[in-house]
């Protein structure tokens, strides 16, 4: 175990054999960090809080504070983190509350850039990239193989489905579709599907192209949901990736920003 003699650490926190923590740290109440995981200068991990194995938390990052929610009276709630996730510098990720459903969840190999922020609540899925300043409030869930440009911000309650991609300074109030690129360069609207992003996730032109004829379909269908609706089923029962989008939309509470 290599603990920087400057860093405190709680005499209730358990800190792996093979984990780091470096100068100035401090390691709350009630937290568990696994192997692998460093937590670098100045850092705060806060409790309590379950970091799993091989997480870098970068010098100033705040993970496992008190939520910020005027309701929350001390209640005792959690922040649990997956492995292999990247917190850069000043990120900050909060724990539940008894309001939601007690505890924020970040899965595994997840990278969050310099000043973002999760909120109480949230759920964050695996792969998914935070840029400089994306900021969730509570309650929302991030898919996987999500990207959030910079300054992105997102709504309470909303969804942001799996592999979608939301443009930079993109403010996000409604449901933001699978697959979709998503941006507010005029409106905040899904504009196209994410064909790059897909490809490189190894998904192949016949599953790019089947998700493209969908988003025609949506945009065709723009002013009438039922028929839309209709058409996205029938393409679905041939096209696994469609009924994902179509099971998305049905599912949707906030409404979502569509073609």
């Amino acid at each position: 175990m290599s603990i920087h003699a400057t860093a405190i650490v709680h005499e209730s926190a358990s800190v792996h054999p093979e984990a780091e923590i470096g100068p100035y740290a401090v390691i709350g109440e009630s937290v568990v960090i696994g192997a692998g995981t460093r937590v670098g200068a100045h850092a705060l991990v806060d409790g309590p809080t379950v970091l799993g194995e091989g997480n870098i938390v970068h010098p100033h990052a705040a993970l496992g504070g008190p939520p910020q929610d005027l309701k929350y009276a001390g209640e005792r709630t959690r922040l649990i983190v997956g492995s292999r996730n990247v917190f850069r510098e000043f990120m900050t990720a909060h724990r539940g509350t008894v309001t939601g459903h007690g505890e924020t969840v970040i899965g595994d190999d997840n990278l969050f850039m310099a000043y973002s922020h999760v909120a109480h609540d949230c759920v964050i899925g695996n792969r998914t990239v935070f840029a400089n300043s994306a900021s969730l409030s509570g309650h929302v869930v991030v898919e996987d193989d999500v990207v959030l440009g910079g300054f992105v911000a997102v709504r309470q309650f909303c969804r942001v489905g799996r592999f979608s991609y939301v443009g930079g300074m993109t403010p996000v109030n409604k449901d933001v579709l699978p697959f979709t690129w998503t941006s507010s360069d005029r409106d905040t609207k899904a504009y196209k599907i994410n064909g790059v992003g897909l490809s490189r996730k190894g998904y192949s032109a016949e599953r790019v192209a089947s998700l493209q004829k969908a988003y025609r379909i949506l945009y065709r269908n723009r002013h009438d949901h039922a028929a839309a609706l209709a058409a996205l089923g029938e393409l679905a029962a041939s096209a696994p990736d469609v009924q994902v989008l179509l099971d998305f939309i049905t599912g949707s509470k906030a409404g979502i920003h569509g073609a």
